[in-house]
C-alpha cells in the first residue's frame, strides 16, 4: 500500500479534481484505491457522491475521536474506490489538535491499523486542504510521497517554494523517507502563451519531477463534480478524462520503475 499526499497550499489548483480522477483512473486499470478527504470543505466526498447522511463517521472521528480507520471507510459508486469522508467539523481541528500529544503523527498511527492492511488497498490518496496547517502536516508525515498539482498560471512556481521548504522540514524531523512523487501541471491551455511559459519554466526549474502528462482546462472536469461522479464516469471520452488516464499510466510506470530500482 503506497500513501500519496496530494498537496499545494494554494487553493484552486485542482488538488481535489486530481484526487478524484487519479483514483478513478487507477481503479479503471484494476487498482484498489482509498481516498482520504482531509479538506474541511469535503469536496472529494461530494465529488464521489457521498451524501451528508452517509458521513456518520469521518476523518474527524479518526483523528480526534477513537474511531478505527476501517470504521470510517465508505464505498463509492466507482468500483475499486473507497473514501474516508470529511465535513466542515474538521475546520476546527487545528485548534483542537494544538494540545494533543504527538499531534503530527495521528494520521500515520491511524493508517498503521492491521485492519487497513487487510483491506489490501494499492494506493491511499490524501486530498490535503489548501494550507500548510496541521492537517497537511499529518498527511506529509503519514505519506510515502507528495504529488503536487501546479496550475499553469502566473506566480505558480513562487507559491511552490514554501511547500518545498515544508517538505524538507518534515524530512528532517518526522518522515525522512518522504519524497516528491512529481509535479502535475493542471488547468493548462495550449493556446495561451502564459500556460506555455509556465510549463517551460517548470520543466527548466524542476526537471524530471514534472510529469510529461499535462491536464488541460476542460469544461467536463468542472461539470463532473456537480453530478457527483469523476470525469471518467461523466464523460469518459472528454479531454480531461483522457488526460487523467494518461497521467495514471505515467504515475504507475514511474512507480514500477522505482520499485525495480529499489
Amino acid at each position: 500500500m503506497k500513501i500519496v499526499a496530494i498537496a499545494n497550499q494554494k487553493g484552486g489548483v485542482a488538488k481535489t479534481t486530481t484526487a478524484i480522477n487519479l483514483a478513478a483512473s487507477l481503479a479503471e486499470v484494476g487498482r484498489r484505491v482509498l481516498v482520504m478527504d482531509m479538506d474541511p470543505q469535503g469536496n472529494a466526498s461530494t465529488g464521489f457522491g457521498i451524501s451528508p447522511e452517509q458521513r456518520t463517521q469521518t476523518i474527524y472521528d479518526l483523528l480526534l475521536g477513537d474511531a478505527d480507520v476501517t470504521s470510517v471507510i465508505v464505498a463509492t459508486q466507482t468500483e475499486g474506490v473507497s473514501i474516508v469522508p470529511s465535513t466542515t467539523e474538521l475546520s476546527s481541528s487545528d485548534v483542537q489538535l494544538y494540545n494533543v500529544n504527538k499531534r503530527s503523527y495521528l494520521l500515520k498511527d491511524a493508517l498503521a491499523s492491521k485492519g487497513l492492511a487487510e483491506k489490501a488497498f494499492d494506493f491511499v490518496l490524501i486530498d490535503c486542504p489548501p494550507s500548510l496547517n496541521l492537517l497537511t502536516v499529518n498527511a506529509l508525515v503519514a505519506a510515502d510521497s507528495v504529488l503536487i498539482p501546479l496550475q499553469s498560471e502566473f506566480f505558480a512556481l513562487e507559491g511552490l517554494s514554501q511547500l518545498m521548504l515544508t517538505i524538507r522540514e518534515i524530512r528532517q524531523t518526522a518522515n525522512p523517507a518522504l519524497r516528491v512523487e512529481g509535479v502535475l501541471l493542471t488547468m493548462h491551455d495550449q493556446r495561451n502563451n502564459l500556460s506555455q511559459q509556465v510549463e517551460r519554466d517548470a520543466r527548466e526549474t524542476l526537471g524530471e519531477l514534472v510529469y510529461q502528462t499535462v491536464i488541460p482546462r476542460n469544461v467536463r472536469l468542472s461539470e463532473a463534480p456537480s453530478f457527483a461522479v469523476p470525469a471518467l464516469t461523466y464523460d469518459p471520452l472528454s479531454k480531461g478524462a483522457m488526460a487523467y488516464r494518461a497521467f495514471a499510466a505515467e504515475f504507475l510506470k514511474n512507480n514500477s520503475n522505482r520499485n525495480r530500482e529499489a
